[in-house]
């Protein structure tokens, strides 16, 4: 992988990670349609570890109240704020655990086709585009009304994630926006939940890492891990700044025009 690719791939994970428009098909598509050699292991786990080195950068203070107040909580045995988002976080994260080493194989083969990502895109982006429709219609819920059932449920929506194409920030944000949350508290939660996600999936790609013989371009790594964290760090911020004045439906007009070009290139 020259040095031009892996900048282009890195930026691209690093946006599309927290964009409702699903990475691990952005990733996946150029390998399909431009015949690139699959950047490898090695490279996605660089990239990932870069967008959480992004999310802690952007949320610092969230994660700090979090880990303060679970610590206070545990020396006072008295709950309180911070401890409970920290909970509600864990309790959305167990879901997509038990699926992902679930179906981890499965997702890694039979998934991976371009006719699944055009259908998935085209799908869930009309789902998140009804959600939008219905969520701007009702009230705005804050992160601060969430209860462990809610955490359950877009814990659960998570999972449909693992199939390339859903977008894991776009199917947590669409089940947040069904549930009543404001579109900046559905990004928010979103964002918290990608924590032990990007953290899991990193470790567990690691582990076949460590197996691979593949050898290993540290300097790519490098450069892919450092643009992944300045992408990933900018569409953050601009994202939680926009998001409530913008809405959703330009990334569902994204996805549907994705989609169509993706299911053209299949059927002609």
């Amino acid at each position: 992988m020259d040095l031009l690719q892996a900048l282009l791939l890195a930026i691209v994970q690093g946006v599309t990670e927290f964009l409702p428009i699903s990475s691990s098909a952005h990733l996946i598509l150029p390998a399909q349609l431009l015949g690139w050699t699959d950047q490898g292991l090695a490279f996605d786990v660089a990239v990932h570890l870069g967008s959480l080195l992004a999310v802690l950068t952007v949320l610092r203070r969230e994660v700090a109240d979090m880990i303060g107040g679970t610590l206070l909580t545990l020396r006072t045995r008295e709950s309180n704020p911070a401890f409970r988002t920290a909970m509600l976080v864990v309790v959305g994260s167990i879901p997509v655990v038990i699926a992902g080493l679930a179906l981890k194989d499965l997702v890694e083969t039979s998934l991976r086709s371009v006719l699944v990502i055009a259908v998935a895109t085209i799908v869930f982006g009309l789902l998140l585009g009804f959600a939008d429709r219905r969520g701007t219609q009702g009230g705005g819920r804050e992160l601060e009304s969430l209860g462990f059932g809610d955490a359950l449920w877009i814990g659960a929506a998570q999972c449909l994630a693992l199939i390339p194409g859903t977008s894991r920030s776009g199917i947590t944000m669409t089940a947040g926006l069904l549930l009543g949350l404001s579109r900046y508290a559905c990004a928010r939660f979103s964002f918290l939940l990608s924590i032990p996600t990007i953290a899991g999936a990193a470790v567990l790609s690691s582990k076949d890492l460590l197996e691979s013989t593949v050898p290993v371009d540290w300097g790519a790594l490098a450069f892919g891990f450092g643009a992944a964290a300045v992408a990933a760090w900018a569409c953050m911020h601009f994202f939680l700044a926009l998001v409530g004045r913008i809405g959703f439906m330009p990334f569902v007009i994204y996805r549907l025009v994705l989609g169509g070009a993706l299911l053209l290139f299949v059927f002609l």
